[in-house]
């Protein structure tokens, strides 16, 4: 059971959103489940950090990553989860999912588009910050393309990173702050090919690995891996790949508990 004590220290709450993030994704959460929408490209992108995920998690419990309950019994949280768009098809695969958002418009669009499917998700409008004092049971903590709209970027980290509980995983997925980023992920996604709407993201914002290493390591996380995802032009298609000047995903885990039991085990 992961508490607020000696882990956490000082961690005061700090890492609020900007207004105007939150604004601007209030103003777009009904396009989150349009497939032909603003954020169609995640759709496609999101596919391929949903089976990253899975593999990940699945590799850790010796299951396989191709049945249908893979992640059954699995206690993860998404931060950051917009209307569910990954939130959701990690549910259907047996996790047990809490999902928490700044945004809470979002938040609503995601409770409606969940209902009818009667998913394990507990949709929550609040900020990670808001769990560093509630006693919490966390295999699977999902930061995924967050950070890089955090005003404290590095605090956020801490908080997001102190939420793993011993023996679980961490996965951070973000942009890295370079000149070819840049290009790519605004110039290109948001005013040539209009894979998002402009003004998305800012270029200052964007996180450089080792600084969310060094954010990780602070609370006792060890990294297992890091990842790139780039986009296949001529396949049309996004993919893992060895480089991270874009977009990257870090996998980090916290070591098992001191009596030796690790906490994310198998419960089949």
């Amino acid at each position: 059971m992961l508490q607020k004590d000696s882990l956490i220290g000082d961690l005061a709450p700090n890492s609020k959103l900007e207004a105007s993030e939150i604004a601007c994704f209030d103003e777009r959460s009904w396009e989150w489940w349009n497939p032909n929408g603003e954020f169609s490209m995640i759709h496609t992108f999101n596919a391929v950090r949903h089976d990253y995920i899975i593999n990940a998690i699945a590799h850790r419990l010796g299951r396989d990553p191709e049945a249908v309950d893979a992640l059954a019994g699995i206690n993860l949280l998404d931060i950051g989860c917009g209307a569910g768009v990954l939130a959701a098809p990690l549910a259907k695969r047996g996790a047990n999912v809490v999902a928490i958002d700044a945004s809470a418009a979002s938040i609503d669009v995601a409770r409606r588009h969940a209902l009818p499917s009667g998913l394990n998700i507990d949709y929550r409008h609040c900020l990670a910050e808001a769990l560093l004092d509630t006693v919490q049971t966390i295999d699977v903590v999902l930061n995924t393309e967050v950070v890089e709209h955090v005003a404290d970027q590095g605090r956020f980290l801490l908080q997001s990173a102190a939420l793993a509980a011993p023996g679980g995983l961490h996965l951070v997925a973000t942009l890295n702050q370079t000149s070819k980023a840049w290009l790519l992920a605004i110039i290109g996604a948001e005013y040539v090919l209009g894979w998002l709407p402009k003004g998305t993201h800012t270029w200052s914002k964007f996180v450089r690995p080792s600084e969310a290493r060094a954010a990780l390591t602070a609370v006792d996380l060890a990294e297992i891996e890091i990842v790139g995802v780039g986009y296949d032009m001529l396949r049309r298609r996004w993919r893992l790949s060895p480089n991270v000047s874009v977009n990257y995903m870090m996998l980090s885990e916290r070591p098992a508990a001191a009596d030796g039991g690790a906490h994310m085990t198998d419960k089949d």
